[in-house]
């Protein structure tokens, strides 16, 4: 079928919209995270709030307190987040009925799935107060991915190469996508953990990353941040491995051929299972269990850019030039 190139254009311009919308929102948080107190600071007034209020007189209006500025500029930013990601998704639906296929056929496709599944996961997991400092840490990859995908990996909206016209194309790369894009989630929190870690909370030093770091969440919660959405992510990136194996036997005769995306696929699933394994293992939970989360972070990231822009295989289906 011929391409709708009215609705590729609609998908190119709300991909544009969501990214101006997050890098707007991305401002306010920058804004918000310079102008906000330490963490500890806020416990210790939220105490303070708690004691008991002087007796007014008869007729005397007192005056609510006012919001502080980097809690208005925290829920704006968090704000803005609800329409861009709105916009995000409607880019990949309308890049899906433009093309007649599923929206996943290149890396431009690949990546804005994953950075709309871990906007999703950032607006899930991070909806509370004290978790949302960490929104403009997340947001920065997503930015940087999408400014990427717009101006290195974009491709036109055409039909898929005949090797991917198979209806394990939306199972197995959705899969393998959404997986991918709350791992970044969970990656961000283990580097940020390891940052706390050494700046405890109440205890930070003078110094610039004492000032940086009092601001993030406590440790404990960044680790269990990390742990859970890589609990969601990893069968999902498990199962698209197996997915992936059962469409190869189909296209190509065999189940594993050690491609190089196949082994570099492997090998990142079995750092989070490694992981897992350590953050449920004594004496390694705390900081040996977050750098094999950042191993597995960076192992995505290879697999996703160097394996498939620079090594040859037959994965090769970046829509690269």
């Amino acid at each position: 079928m011929p391409i709708n190139e009215t609705l590729s254009q609609y998908s190119d311009w709300s991909f544009e919209s969501a990214f101006t919308i997050y890098v707007l929102a991305f401002v306010l948080l920058i804004a918000q995270y310079a102008s906000a107190k330490a963490t500890a600071a806020q416990a210790k007034e939220l105490v303070g709030a708690g004691a008991p209020v002087a007796q007014s007189r008869p007729g005397l209006v007192v005056e609510a307190p006012k919001r502080p500025l980097s809690d208005r500029l925290a829920s704006m930013g968090f704000a803005l987040l609800a329409p861009a990601l709105a916009l995000h998704v409607l880019a990949v639906v309308l890049r899906g009925f433009a093309t007649h296929r599923f929206p996943l056929g290149n890396m431009y496709e690949f990546v804005t799935m994953a950075t709309a599944a871990a906007a999703l996961t950032s607006v899930i997991a991070l909806r509370k107060k004290t978790m949302r400092p960490m929104l403009v840490f997340v947001l920065a990859p997503i930015i940087v991915l999408m400014f990427f995908a717009a101006t290195k990996l974009y491709a036109d909206a055409a039909p898929v190469v005949p090797a991917l016209r198979s209806y394990w194309l939306p199972i197995h790369v959705t899969i393998v996508s959404v997986g991918s894009g709350i791992l970044l989630v969970s990656g961000v929190a283990s580097l940020l953990f390891l940052l706390r870690i050494k700046q405890p909370l109440g205890e930070e030093s003078v110094g610039f990353w004492g000032k940086f770091a009092s601001k993030l969440p406590d440790a404990q919660a960044l680790d269990r941040l990390a742990y859970k959405t890589t609990i969601v992510a990893f069968p999902l990136f498990g199962a698209g491995v197996i997915l992936g194996a059962i469409w190869a036997e189909a296209a190509w005769g065999r189940f594993w051929g050690w491609d190089p995306k196949e082994t570099m696929s492997f090998i990142t699933w079995i750092i989070y299972a490694a992981y897992l394994h350590a953050r449920a293992t004594s004496g390694w939970r705390n900081t040996r269990a977050a750098w094999i989360n950042v191993a597995g972070f960076t192992a995505m990231l290879f697999n996703l850019f160097i394996i498939n822009m620079v090594v040859s295989g037959l994965h090769s289906y970046a829509g690269l030039n």
